[in-house]
C-alpha cells in the first residue's frame, strides 16, 4: 500500500512539474517575441533618426577599429615535413 501511495505522489509531483515547465516555456516564448520586436523597432527608429540628422548619429557611433593584421604564419605542406628515408 505504501508503494502505491508513493507512486501516486510521484505522479502528482511529475504532473505539477510538467505544468510549471509548460508555463515557463510560454513565458519564455513571449519574452523572446518581445525582445525581437523591440530590437526591430529600435533598428527602425535608429534608421529614421539617421535620415533626419546624419551628423548626430555619426558622432554617437564609436570610431571604427583598425583592421587586424594578417597572420604571419604561412601554409607548410605536410609532404615537405615528412622524412625522406624510411
Amino acid at each position: 500500500m505504501v508503494v502505491w501511495t508513493l507512486a501516486g505522489g510521484a505522479l502528482l509531483v511529475a504532473l505539477a512539474a510538467l505544468g510549471i515547465a509548460r508555463r515557463v516555456s510560454r513565458k519564455l516564448d513571449a519574452l523572446n517575441q518581445s525582445y525581437w520586436e523591440l530590437r526591430y523597432d529600435y533598428t527602425r527608429l535608429r534608421s529614421q533618426v539617421a535620415r533626419l540628422d546624419p551628423e548626430e548619429v555619426e558622432a554617437d557611433s564609436p570610431p571604427p577599429a583598425a583592421a587586424p593584421q594578417p597572420a604571419s604564419v604561412t601554409f607548410v605542406p605536410l609532404s615537405s615535413i615528412r622524412k625522406r628515408d624510411q
